[in-house]
């Protein structure tokens, strides 16, 4: 089995994390910013039929050119909060990685609404690390920003659990 190191990248340093005490020392520090996303209507339209949330402030385009402020129907929020693991994937690389579990999200805010069209980024945070049930559990805020937004669309603390093989 191919072995993985945990690499967060904090102001452009590659850092290698073997232990609990290893990711505590970046507590507080930003562990990544993701390239830029498109949040288009098509894919706002394949999470309405997924979620059945067929609202038409994020479907009917017509209708938000004629009522919305911005005259563009705008992405759920619940499809800003689920892009967070695809935006974050390339964060963090485990070494001896069993398995990650989402563990969930402590506390989750909608500030801006992201319309069709506007482009999107992840920046996190680590705020905790610490040893719990035979994992590395990490506490992460994570802000989806939004192009030319000064508030995010989108502030979550989110929690992963990091198993190991050893």
């Amino acid at each position: 089995m191919r072995q993985k190191k945990l690499l967060c990248i904090s102001s452009g340093i590659v850092k290698l994390i073997r232990s609990v005490a290893d990711a505590k020392a970046l507590e507080g520090e930003e562990i990544g910013l993701s390239d830029w996303a498109v949040i288009d209507q098509h894919r706002i339209d394949q999470f309405a039929e997924a979620t059945a949330d067929h609202q038409w402030i994020h479907v009917d385009t017509e209708r938000a050119a004629r009522e919305l402020p911005n005259g563009k129907t705008i992405a759920h929020g619940y499809l800003t909060l689920a892009l967070i693991p695809a935006l974050t994937a390339d964060f963090i690389e485990v070494e001896n990685l069993a398995r990650v579990f989402n563990f969930g999200a402590n506390k989750v805010r909608f500030y801006t609404p992201v319309p069709a069209g506007a482009m999107v980024r992840a920046r996190a945070k680590l705020l905790q690390a610490r040893f719990r049930g035979g994992a590395l559990l990490l506490s992460s805020e994570v802000r989806i920003e939004v192009q030319g937004e000064r508030k995010p669309a989108c502030v979550a603390e989110i929690l992963g659990m990091y198993y190991f093989t050893e």
